[in-house]
């Protein structure tokens, strides 16, 4: 895949409306990953693209920016003008080591993570969805749907990103 996440440009839209639209997708990604993933071996869910991640790093990368995904919806509420910004370094993904982990465990954990996360969207008020802040890397205003929908398409680049991995190998 040759487009990096970093040089993705954003037009933040999206009605509001489609606020439940937007949280299904993130509902859904546990799932689109456990079927991924359903009968690889080990090896090739650990198999490293030269210094890239592996399937299983990508998996363990996205449970890592949960915390962050959620501490975002926090920065909203206080009504902070800045969202945290992101560890460009991926510091937690490389320390974390995700390739020694069992699978299972893995998914289980991004699943109960990814839920916790998507029962505040499912408890957000509505009237709260349009709350906006500056996201710092962007450098534009953002509100929660966006936010939302930005968790959405960074979810997607893994996925395709797992999917190419997978294909490389045959």
């Amino acid at each position: 895949m040759s487009l990096r996440w970093t040089d993705r440009h954003f037009t933040f839209d999206l009605p509001e409306d489609l606020f439940p639209v937007v949280v299904e997708r993130l509902r859904g990604t546990p799932a689109r990953i456990e079927d991924k993933v359903r009968g690889l071996s080990p090896a090739l869910l650990t198999r490293r693209d030269g210094h890239a991640w592996s399937i299983q790093e990508h998996i363990g990368h996205l449970l890592d920016l949960d915390e962050l995904h959620s501490g975002r919806l926090d920065d909203f509420l206080a009504g902070a003008e800045v969202l945290r910004a992101a560890d460009m370094t991926n510091r937690k993904t490389h320390e974390a080591d995700h390739n020694r982990r069992p699978l299972a465990d893995l998914l289980q954990s991004f699943r109960r993570e990814r839920e916790r996360f998507v029962a505040r969207l499912d408890a957000w008020d509505s009237g709260l969805i349009g709350l906006t802040a500056l996201h710092p890397r962007l450098n534009q205003p953002m509100r929660v749907i966006d936010m939302a929908f930005f968790t959405a398409e960074h979810d997607d680049h893994h996925l395709a990103r797992m999917t190419e991995l997978a294909r490389q190998a045959g």
